[in-house]
């Protein structure tokens, strides 16, 4: 029988939009919080709403957020008894979930066992095939010389995608249409591989062409009970990362679920997954899916399985680590209605999506009837080059597809973000283009549909809002306010924001 372990404070090793629904899921259950932060992040949204906050480091990831030593430190300067990593960063790495039983610390997460099994994605197939589940073809030799990659390719037919097998996020990911590109597509696949995850090594997977990207929340806990929480439609992509998601799909039929389902719970099962995770797989045109990976950790787009199930997932996750049971079973569980997520990014689409840096100027986010934002931004906020441009999540619920759509573009419309480029524009031209709306969905949706990029629909209304936004935009440069410390906590420090009434930043005005 599991032992409860009450957790009394955690820590959130993340930052921005994941790290402030964390800091509020943990509120709602009454559980204190400390925030980290880097050096670029001092005045953040989420280090404003922790209890206490702790810098970690300079700017750069790999010497703050990545940095196992001072995450722990800070941990054990708090009193935190659990650490929650969000997502990215050491979400899904081993070594730190290690290091967190060693400290005895809770990682609010899968055991290091099964983050190692199901992160290394050849062993994640095999296991996979032990449990049962569909494969597309795929090479798995362990170090693959080229020519008898040229035989294997043959034999399964062109295109193939060749994959790296630790990490995620599109890297280490190259699509190769013919033998002659298939040598320089392995080169650069297992360079970047490296680079990005130390690990190069790679494998070879039979491409479908024009798939769907769909995926099934799972849940287990310590007493052994594993469920799905139906699927999540996550076709639409730009250079393999997802940007508009949806529950259900429009395309899963009823029969289609429940296989789909009970697949994932299979190799859940066979992993002794405990906590959230996600089983991912590829869906071709005639309804044929393959499994594709197991993610051991909260999603980006975790919301709309909770528009849909009335569930809270972080909280979930977190009375799941102190070893109490789920609080519901798969008999349970309905769902109701339909919910959509849009990724607001600072991104200019018109720009082939290149990321945009600045100070948010001006910061407006939608409200109204069945409209959720998580945002990790607030007027004032810096978007950095240092991070992910991911600044806020727009999800939208409706009894139908077509509502959630509808609420979807009219709440895109009521954006107003000055000092970045956004997507937001670029959002709502998607939502309302005619196979969207038929629900003609796959990978490669951007590319058929808008082979020229897209673009936001410059109508007079917008053209008058634009040139106002300009001049708003004109006046607060010149009359801006500047946001200063009021002192400067040292590189390792505590601030207690509660302590000090949350009064951090003294104002000035310019001139």
């Amino acid at each position: 029988m599991a032992v409860l372990r009450p957790i009394r404070k955690v820590l959130i090793a993340n930052r921005g939009e994941i790290a402030v629904r964390v800091i509020r899921a943990c509120h709602d259950l009454g559980v204190r919080t400390v925030a980290i932060f880097s050096e670029a992040d001092r005045v953040a949204y989420h280090t404003r709403l922790a209890d206490e906050a702790v810098c970690v480091g300079p700017a750069p990831s790999r010497e703050s957020y990545l940095v196992m030593e001072s995450i722990l430190a800070a941990a054990k300067s708090t009193g935190a008894d659990a650490i929650h990593p969000g997502y990215g960063f050491l979400s899904e790495n081993a070594v730190f979930a290690q290091a967190c039983a060693d400290a005895g610390v809770t990682f609010i997460g899968p055991s290091p066992q099964t983050i190692r099994r199901l992160g290394d994605k050849i062993e994640a197939r095999r296991m996979a095939t032990k449990a049962g589940l569909p494969l597309a073809p795929a090479v798995e030799a362990e170090s693959p010389t080229l020519d008898s990659l040229r035989a294997d390719c043959a034999r399964m037919g062109y295109p193939v995608l060749i994959k790296a097998a630790a990490g995620g996020g599109g890297k280490g990911m190259r699509l190769a249409e013919n033998d002659a590109a298939l040598g320089e597509a392995l080169e650069s696949a297992a360079r970047e591989a490296g680079a990005a995850f130390g690990d190069s090594r790679i494998y070879v997977e039979k491409y479908i062409e024009r798939p769907r990207h769909i995926e099934i929340q799972v849940f287990g806990d310590t007493h052994g009970n594993i469920v799905h929480l139906f699927e999540r439609e996550c076709s639409i992509q730009r250079r393999h990362q997802k940007i508009i998601e949806e529950a259900p799909s429009s395309f899963v039929t009823p029969e289609m679920r429940e296989r789909m389902g009970a697949a994932a719970v299979a190799i859940a099962k066979a992993s002794g997954y405990v906590g959230a995770g996600t089983v991912e797989f590829l869906v071709d045109k005639n309804r044929n899916f393959y499994f594709l990976e197991v993610n051991t950790r909260l999603q980006v787009e975790h919301p709309v399985t909770e528009m849909i199930t009335g569930l809270d997932l972080v909280q979930e996750q977190i009375l799941v680590a102190e070893g109490r049971e789920l609080s519901f079973r798969q008999e349970d569980m309905r769902m109701n209605g339909w919910a959509i997520e849009t990724r607001i990014c600072a991104e200019d689409p018109a720009s082939n999506f290149l990321p945009s840096t600045g100070v948010l100027s001006s910061y407006r986010q939608p409200a109204g009837p069945g409209v959720r934002v998580d945002a990790g931004v607030v007027i004032g906020s810096e978007v950095s080059r240092f991070y992910d441009p991911l600044m806020a999540k727009l999800i939208v619920w409706g009894a139908t597809r077509n509502e959630a759509i509808q609420r979807s573009i009219r709440a895109l419309s009521e954006y107003r973000i000055a000092g970045v480029s956004s997507t937001t524009g670029f959002a709502r031209v998607a939502l309302d283009s005619d196979a969207f709306r038929r629900g003609d969905l796959s990978t490669s949706f951007l590319g058929d549909n808008f082979p020229d990029g897209v673009y936001e629909d410059h109508d007079a209304e917008r053209l008058e809002l634009a040139a106002i936004a300009a001049a708003v935009a004109q006046f607060r440069a010149e009359e801006r306010v500047v946001v200063t410390p009021a002192r400067t906590p040292a590189s390792g420090s505590v601030s207690d924001w509660r302590r000090r009434g949350r009064t951090w930043m003294t104002l000035r005005r310019r001139g």
